[in-house]
């Protein structure tokens, strides 16, 4: 259970007016700033602008970028504030950057004590609510997706979206009952993974249910203490700089390092705070979540219970203390309240069991395996599959005592399908969200001769980092799939294949588009308690010049998966740094795929068109995209309840054909070996007519 701490504001506040809050002649309403507090305020206002790649000043834009951060991380849904409260911030904001440059926290307390009257009101306005008949019946919509939405402009408006809300709450928890009893009888293994918090939350009928998830809330509110007010206040400065640019107070800083440190421990997945709730980013290869494969990644997670005790709420809980919940001992039970990505709105939740354990390190290592595609005249092409979840270094020493690395291993897989006989390779990049920058280029270099990988541009210049190894340890088609999730070294990877001529890159739309370095400096090296900050000081750009940057990687052949439904990419993050470009570097392509490109997609069109499978699994994708796409939900009981069948089915059938989880088939990686073969033949045929291969044909025996 959390510790009680209470806000030292005084009582009489919050009986005050904005207009006396703000007041240029109001007093003080606490006591003054603690000195420590002050410290963190000046030495991050004065050194970020110091320490960031692109030099950006300390100013009003900064404190506007701020101020909305900071309200957004109160009230992300625009459900507490009223408009006339954010006009009155918004007279302060050109204040802000020289006031945090002073030391002068004020503001913030002043914001978060207004944040918390508007709580309480709501709270009681909304237990008012539940003791009265909701009728379900009405034909009306709630607006769930309020980021874009105004701010309630009197009383009137903010009563009709809290009326709507909880009504909303109502329905959800009301259709999630009705569908656990409408269930057929669990088979055992189904049964075995129904949690006693099942158990729990169905006991409670669903007015009872929402009138403890609200009272939970206000304690939350109400147990923030001052210094978590500032840390949230000055991260709020630090991401106005960009999204990955972070203030770390000494307690955030000591759990960032525990989970870099645990990230292949607990559950097995690595977390980001979004909407006041815990995201899951991405699921570490091998871990018990992957393994399990009921989590998936956009899913938030929204309450934790420990084994079969009572889940404990952690919406607009800091993301740490969320982290330490999940977190515990290698064989014990964390159950996860959970909103499926599939259904953003909030309106579907479900509850995921899981026993947490040490990830297996071997499941993050490369993997290689031997496909035989199927031709139409009956015979099979065999085709060399290498997956690579990370690119990892040194995660663990080798059977002779030499450290683990992701080339050597991807080297050795090679080695071994040639002689197996794979007359062309695919390197699955999919969901690897990166890793170490020198292996990345180590990687690119068993597939070109030596020549540069990429260009890293900090501060004072920029860079060219060359793979510097002549030999090629493959020189036949090569394909790269990836995805969304794909990132940073991926991107480094992809893109350089990409520009040398050397691959055919697939996957969807584009890669996730982070081109940033983050450092983590201590803002006093005279005093580490004064905080640290992880700061953006470099930037990724490929060898032809464009950044990764936003645009990340874009495929020569587009095949959609389900990443494309959710709101994944660097675009989407607030503050995101622009895209730019650099002079490219001097390389020399070692072929050129484009006039093959378009054949290519041709024919992956025309197959993928004429396959039943391809057909369900596009459709599927698009009822996905319909659904994240919409911004209200029926608030009738009737059209309710069949919103949540077909949600239901929607999500059983994705599940169903979910390349990536089990056995499954997976249909992207199919269609990857077939556009491979295509490559193989199309160069065959171009050297039996006396023409030049685009790309090298053969692959070097090793």
């Amino acid at each position: 259970m959390k510790e009680n701490r209470n806000i030292l504001f005084a009582s009489a506040l919050l009986m005050l007016s904005l207009a006396w809050v703000f007041s240029d002649v109001a007093g003080p309403i606490r006591e003054q700033a603690a000195p420590d507090e002050s410290r963190m305020a000046r030495l991050l206002a004065n050194n970020l602008p110091l320490m960031h790649l692109n030099k950006i000043e300390w100013n009003d834009t900064i404190a506007n970028r701020a101020l909305d951060q900071f309200i957004d991380s109160l009230d992300f849904e625009k459900v507490f504030f009223m408009a006339s409260d954010i006009a009155r911030f918004k007279e302060q904001e050109t204040t802000l950057d020289d006031l945090v440059k002073r030391g002068d926290l004020q503001f913030a307390h002043d914001v978060y004590a207004i944040f918390k009257e508007r709580v309480s009101n709501r709270v009681a306005f909304a237990e008012s609510l539940l003791d009265q008949p909701v009728d379900m019946s009405v034909d009306e919509s709630y607006e769930w997706k309020r980021k874009e939405a105004q701010w309630p402009a009197d009383e009137q408006a903010w009563d009709d979206v809290w009326r709507k809300r909880i009504k909303n709450q109502l329905l959800s928890r009301l259709v999630a009952d009705e569908s656990e009893t409408e269930d057929e009888v669990l088979s055992e293994e189904d049964a075995s993974k129904r949690s006693h918090s099942d158990t729990v939350n169905a006991t409670l009928d669903p007015v009872e249910f929402v009138r403890r998830s609200l009272r939970r809330y206000l304690t939350v509110i109400n147990d923030n203490d001052e210094t978590w007010v500032t840390e949230r206040y000055l991260t709020s400065f630090a991401r106005a700089f960009d999204p990955h640019t972070d203030f770390l107070s000494p307690n955030n800083l000591e759990d960032f390092e525990i989970n870099m440190k645990l990230s292949l421990q607990g559950i097995g997945a690595m977390l980001s705070s979004e909407d006041g709730a815990a995201k899951v980013e991405r699921l570490i290869p091998g871990g018990p979540a992957e393994q399990d494969g009921r989590l998936k990644p956009g899913d938030k997670i929204i309450a934790v219970a420990q084994g079969d005790g009572e889940p404990v709420d952690v919406l607009h809980w800091p993301l740490y203390r969320t982290v330490r919940l999940i977190r515990g001992d290698k064989g014990s039970k964390v159950v996860l309240t959970v909103i499926p990505s599939s259904d953003a709105s909030g309106a579907t939740i479900t509850t995921i069991d899981l026993m947490r354990d040490e990830v297996k390190l071997e499941e993050q290592a490369a993997k290689g395996e031997l496909k035989q595609l199927p031709l139409p005249d009956g015979q099979s092409f065999p085709i060399g599959v290498i997956t690579l979840p990370e690119f990892y270094s040194d995660f663990k020493g080798g059977k002779d005592g030499e450290a683990r690395s992701c080339t050597r291993d991807v080297q050795r897989i090679l080695a071994d399908l040639l002689q197996q006989g794979a007359r062309g390779i695919v390197l699955d990049l999919r969901n690897n969200g990166g890793g170490s920058l020198t292996e990345a280029i180590d990687l690119t270099g068993l597939f070109i001769e030596s020549g540069p990988v990429v260009q890293v541009r900090d501060r004072r210049r920029v860079r060219v980092l060359p793979d510097r190894d002549p030999r090629v340890d493959y020189d036949g088609p090569l394909v790269v799939l990836v995805n969304r999730l794909s990132a940073s070294a991926s991107e480094i990877v992809a893109g350089a294949l990409q520009d040398y001529g050397r691959a055919v890159i697939v996957g969807d739309s584009k890669t996730h588009g982070k081109g940033t370095v983050q450092s983590l400096t201590d803002l006093s090296s005279a005093n580490p308690k004064l905080g640290s900050v992880k700061v953006t000081t470099a930037s990724f750009y490929r060898i032809a010049g464009g950044s990764t940057q936003l645009q990340g990687v874009t495929p020569d052949i587009v095949i959609p998966s389900f990443m494309e439904t959710l709101e994944l990419g660097e675009e989407l993050l607030p503050n995101a740094l622009p895209y730019s470009t650099l002079p490219a570097a001097d390389y020399k392509p070692v072929g050129d795929l484009s006039p093959l490109i378009g054949l290519l997609r041709a024919k992956s069109d025309e197959r993928r068109s004429a396959d039943p499978r391809y057909t369900v699994f596009s459709d599927l994708i698009n009822r996905a995209s319909e659904r994240q796409r919409a911004t209200t939900i029926t608030l009738k009981l009737e059209e309710r309840q069949k919103w949540a069948a077909d949600e239901k089915e929607l999500r059983d059938q994705m599940d169903k054909a979910n390349p990536t989880s089990g056995e499954k088939e997976d249909l992207i990686l199919l269609e990857a070996l077939h556009i491979l073969h295509d490559v193989m033949t199309h160069q065959q045929e171009a050297v039996i007519s006396g023409g030049a291969p685009s790309a090298p044909a053969t692959a070097l025996s090793l």
